[in-house]
């Protein structure tokens, strides 16, 4: 079955349009393209001849976006593809999935924006028409990605033949740009992730001694072996960086760093407190997750094992601070290999932490073949192999 969208999309932009004067330029058309499913990168996804369908051995398991609270859990799998460069700038873009959809499954699509400091937004679902409208980006930009969503019985679920984008251009004058100054930071439950040889939701098999962090929300969650989102996570005076390659714990729908005008769920609890916590703490929800389990802790992010034991030094589940980059408008960059954090640019300086390999860290100025990248924090800028341009870092009186 195929959703039709062009007569919404032209409802869209005639509303999007100026009002037109003699001199005006005309407004850019929309812009669609359909995405290659043999060029997406698949996380529980197999290609069945022309057909994408969940793939039983790597899925995740997760509720639907739009599930209720309390419903069952359903094999997942996710299909990226390539980023689309777009000749003009658009803040809405709608979708069209082509294919068969039995009842008590999803195909649905993701779709983020490139942020004009070189980083991602988060990830926004979007129903395919005409079950809703065109959905909105958080930020105008000519560089758009998606991603397509499948859940259901594999034996009987999605299959997918073909996903079409239409990207609607932006009035001028929309903001380019929704970062804050400084990246969220929160106060959270950390617990240790484990299930070594398990795959995570974004598809990378889980390694000994690993270095990576779960979230509860797919909105923040990076593509295989990238770090589009990244935390720093400190504890016991260490802290570590490292991407978001999984989903958890407990839920699978609380992007709880968001204010609740942009939270996907919970949207009477404060911002920067799980729901996990919540129900653990206060009986929120009965003292249940989304799945109407029995919260016993109230863990706001999963630590892998290497990461848990090495970088941090924790033996037990912990209250960590934790620093969602992505949020914030410093320059972000990738960590080639895993490297030690000083606490001076200097190599015989103290060791205060560690930056796993692939991950992101903010630079905010470089010094002597250093980069500091917090307060008392540098990397040498030999394990950062594209750094931005940034300026010298002050030297302080010996």
């Amino acid at each position: 079955m195929k959703w039709g969208v062009a007569t919404a999309l032209l409802g869209l932009a005639s509303s999007l349009a100026l009002a037109p004067t003699a001199a005006a330029e005309p407004d850019p058309p929309a812009t669609s393209w359909t995405a290659d499913l043999h060029s997406g990168e698949s996380a529980g996804v197999v290609l069945d001849g022309d057909e994408a369908r969940i793939d039983p051995a790597t899925a995740f398991v997760a509720v639907t976006e739009d599930a209720p609270t309390g419903a069952t859990a359903q094999p997942t799998g996710l299909l990226t593809f390539p980023a689309r460069t777009l000749p003009a700038a658009t803040d809405h873009v709608a979708v069209t999935v082509t294919g068969r959809v039995p009842a008590g499954t999803t195909a649905t699509v993701d779709v983020r924006a490139r942020r004009p400091g070189g980083g991602w937004t988060e990830w926004v679902p979007a129903a395919p028409a005409p079950s809703g409208p065109a959905v909105p980006l958080p930020v105008a930009s000519a560089e758009v990605q998606a991603r397509l969503v499948l859940a259901g019985d594999p034996a009987d679920g999605p299959a997918v033949r073909e996903v079409t984008l239409t990207a609607v251009p932006a009035p001028p004058g929309r903001a380019e740009s929704d970062e804050r100054e400084s990246a969220l930071s929160y106060h959270v439950f950390a617990t240790r992730e484990g299930l070594v040889g398990g795959r995570t939701a974004n598809g990378h098999v889980i390694a000994e001694r690993d270095h990576f962090v779960a979230l509860p929300s797919r909105r923040a969650l990076s593509p295989r072996g990238k770090s589009d989102y990244s935390v720093r996570v400190c504890a016991r005076g260490r802290c570590a960086f490292a991407p978001v390659w999984d989903v958890g714990p407990w839920n699978t729908r609380d992007d709880y760093w968001n204010p609740s005008s942009k939270r996907q769920e919970w949207r009477d609890l404060p911002q920067g407190k799980p729901q996990a916590q919540a129900a653990h703490q206060d009986g929120y929800n009965g003292g249940r997750d989304q799945y109407d389990r029995k919260v016993a802790n109230p863990a706001g992010i999963d630590l892998a094992d290497g990461l848990f034991w090495d970088a941090l030094g924790l033996k037990n589940n912990a209250w960590v601070d934790v620093e969602y980059l992505w949020t914030g408008a410093e320059h972000l960059a990738r960590v080639r290999d895993a490297t030690d954090v000083h606490a001076a640019p200097d190599p015989a300086a103290e060791v205060v932490g560690f930056a796993a390999g692939r991950a992101s860290v903010p630079v905010q100025c470089a010094r002597d073949g250093w980069l500091r990248v917090g307060p008392g924090q540098y990397v040498a800028a030999a394990a950062v192999p594209d750094p931005p341009q940034v300026g010298d870092c002050p030297r302080t009186a010996p």
